[in-house]
């Protein structure tokens, strides 16, 4: 991973930490249902970065 793909990951996941920290801050903070939000939106964009920049090419 070079140094391009590094930073946008980071500002990706500072983006999404801001927004969990929003979530937690105005929604009533840590019910059942924020945490699954939060829990299931870090799959979403996460794993499949994971899987295309960290993983490599195990064929």
């Amino acid at each position: 991973m070079d140094i391009g793909k590094a930073i946008g990951f980071g500002l990706l996941s500072l983006l999404w930490i801001w927004l969990c920290a929003t979530l937690i801050i105005s929604g009533g903070g840590p019910t059942f249902k924020n945490l699954f939000l939060i829990i299931a939106s870090g799959i979403i964009i996460f794993v499949p970065l994971y899987k295309k920049y960290f993983r490599g090419n195990q064929k």
